[in-house]
């Protein structure tokens, strides 16, 4: 199975509300597509969108990092030795982990098709179905408590609230609004994206315990490098902690794990350079007994396919964040991963399931 053939491709899709976070807004989901053709008339697709101020990443600099130092190592180069290959593709450039992402689930849509199995049977295919969550975007606690309703309303039972700007106050009053309103059985996980300071964070935190909140977890509380803020945190509260922009690499993970900085860890394909990186991140949590979430960027429902199979397959992976293709205008594929309400299928076809891929306006 020889590499015949690596395309890109530029996709925008716009959502329906601004998704509003500590670091960013977003009104158009922008990404890279990645086409690879094999000479047995196999294609995989994979996907990248440009997160700047979190991988680093911006269009152009995926797209340089895919045809003039990816493509030239990987053309000609036999699938049937993926071994090699993914070893290659993880030092033959530093960083620019959303190319690698991008290429990495192409390349394992191609393996699993050539096996003829689902991509997350090939993967281990612990399960077919699971759930994610749904974001509530931060803005005033008025209208996180009117998005709140509105999703629950839609059948999610697990609400990421995004908090981390303006003061610790205003913050508590968001998740005060969003309890009263959505009532004690829905589940509230907080994502902070560095948005506190380590005292700050504890603060928070303890307010929300002493009030009766109920958070299951708190992600990110502090910048991505302080990793001994991040363990004062952790010491210092009740709620589970979770791991985020701390964690991109396997060595990263293995410092988080070794400091006992987090008590979860979120593992992101556009983080970890895609799948293959991404088993070992999660394989080093399972030895030291911490579980995972797999969560994405803002991405169409390509790569979210590709996060999904990964996430399905594996049993330590208990938390899914994949609401982002819910949160576009259309959809840039068909096929993959299916929908229902907070319910998420994995595709019966093999590789990743995609069926069609639109790249221009129809």
């Amino acid at each position: 199975m020889i590499i015949e053939k690596i395309e890109t491709f530029r996709t925008a899709v716009p959502l329906n509300k601004p998704f509003k976070t500590a670091l960013r807004t977003v009104t158009v989901a922008e990404a890279t597509f990645v086409k690879i053709t094999c000479d047995n008339g196999i294609v995989g697709w994979g996907e990248a969108p440009p997160t700047l101020v979190i991988t680093g990443d911006s269009l152009s600099g995926i797209e340089a990092g895919i045809n003039d130092v990816i493509r030239p190592f990987l053309l000609n180069q036999n699938l049937l030795g993926y071994e090699a290959i993914f070893q290659g593709l993880k030092t033959i450039l530093v960083n620019n982990t959303s190319a690698k992402a991008a290429v990495d689930m192409a390349l394992y849509d191609c393996i699993s098709q050539n096996c003829g199995l689902p991509l997350y049977q090939l993967l281990g295919g612990f399960r077919n179905e699971i759930e994610t969550d749904f974001t509530v975007s931060v803005n005033s606690p008025e209208e996180m408590g009117d998005d709140a309703v509105e999703y629950v309303k839609n059948g999610f039972n697990v609400l990421k609230v995004k908090v981390g700007i303006g003061e610790i106050s205003t913050d508590i009053a968001r998740i005060k609004e969003i309890r009263n309103r959505v009532g004690k059985e829905i589940k509230i996980r907080l994502d902070a994206n560095q948005g506190w300071k380590p005292k700050d964070a504890v603060r928070a935190i303890r307010s929300m315990e002493d009030a009766g909140l109920d958070i299951e977890l708190v992600e990110q509380p502090v910048k991505a490098e302080d990793l001994d803020g991040l363990k004062q945190v952790t010491d210092s509260v009740d709620t589970l902690i979770m791991a985020d922009e701390s964690v991109f690499s396997p060595k990263q993970a293995f410092e988080v794990i070794r400091r006992r900085s987090a008590d979860l860890i979120n593992i992101k394909l556009m983080k970890s350079g895609g799948i293959y990186q991404a088993q070992i991140i999660n394989q080093l949590a399972e030895t030291a007994g911490i579980e995972c979430m797999v969560g994405s960027m803002i991405e169409t429902k390509l790569g979210i396919t590709a996060a999904a199979h990964f996430a399905a397959s594996k049993k330590n992976i208990t938390r899914f964040d994949f609401d982002a293709p819910l949160m576009l205008a259309k959809e840039s594929i068909s096929g993959g991963i299916k929908y229902n309400g907070r319910k998420i299928t994995l595709p019966v076809r093999t590789g990743l399931g995609i069926e069609q891929v639109f790249l221009k306006e129809e």
